[in-house]
């Protein structure tokens, strides 16, 4: 196994999903970027699958000490009980979302169901009380539905204050951070399960990004739902370019909780 450097991961208040707790697909894909690998330095390169099991809410403005298990995992805890969990995955088994014209998404966004009741109005990815260059603000409406699950889609341009600073591109475009591009993948999915039915919070998602979004440039990120059982939600969202091409991919497993939990 190799070996892996403890070290620390905390979440800014910034990126909230509910209130007090961070948003799954940033906080998600934090972890992942810790994840030792050769990182890419241009859009011809790619990161890993990654997995990433969300224990219990994050925390916020809190640090978490990141290790390495036996597995070859690494793990975020806080108080010494595990909150999140991520792993590279051997295999790519990630089907893309059909993809959405640009026209579509933005004809879909004023029947965002978000619009009308929001369980989390000041979340970072989805929140309809972000102000612009503050959250994401992707509001995806429905497209379409297949057998009853419903295809839902919105445009989302990165805005600068969501740049990493990682390493340069060859083509010298800024780019979103990888933990932005997990939060863009995230309540996407939620939107296009059953959230507006029953509370639901993400309980793993799985990614593959073989690009960083670049900034300034519009995108469409789309969202399918996949099925229930059970307390479980099975959704999947893809992101695009500008020019049709697949960005990332994920997949999602949320898990409907008590509204109480969260009063």
């Amino acid at each position: 196994m190799q070996h892996f450097p403890a070290t620390e991961l905390s979440i800014p208040a910034r990126y909230c999903g509910p209130p007090s707790s961070g948003n799954g697909g940033w906080s998600a894909g934090a972890l992942a970027a810790l994840i030792q690998h050769d990182c890419p330095d241009n859009r011809a390169e790619r990161w890993p699958v990654i997995e990433v099991t969300l224990r219990q809410p994050p925390p916020l403005d809190a640090p978490m000490s990141v290790t390495g298990a036996d597995d070859g995992s690494i793990v975020a805890a806080f108080g010494g009980a595990p909150v999140l969990s991520a792993r590279v995955l051997a295999d790519d088994t990630l089907s893309p979302v059909d993809e959405v014209s640009p026209e579509q998404a933005r004809a879909a966004e004023p029947t965002y169901a978000g619009h009308r009741s929001h369980p989390f109005p000041g979340c970072f990815a989805c929140g309809v009380d972000r102000e612009q260059g503050d959250g994401l603000r992707i509001f995806p409406g429905v497209v379409d539905q297949v057998e009853g699950l419903a295809r839902v889609a919105a445009t989302w341009t990165p805005h600068p204050s969501v740049q990493e600073d990682f390493h340069e591109y060859v083509d010298e475009h800024g780019r979103a951070s990888l933990a932005a591009t997990w939060a863009a993948l995230d309540c996407v999915g939620g939107w296009a399960g059953d959230l507006e039915e029953r509370l639901m919070v993400l309980g793993r998602m799985t990614a593959a990004v073989d690009a960083l979004p670049a900034i300034g440039e519009e995108h469409v990120v789309v969202g399918q739902g996949r099925g229930h059982q059970g307390r479980k939600t099975f959704t999947a969202s893809t992101l695009y370019d500008a020019d049709g091409r697949v960005v990332a991919r994920a997949e999602h497993t949320w898990i409907a909780i008590d509204p109480a939990s969260f009063t």
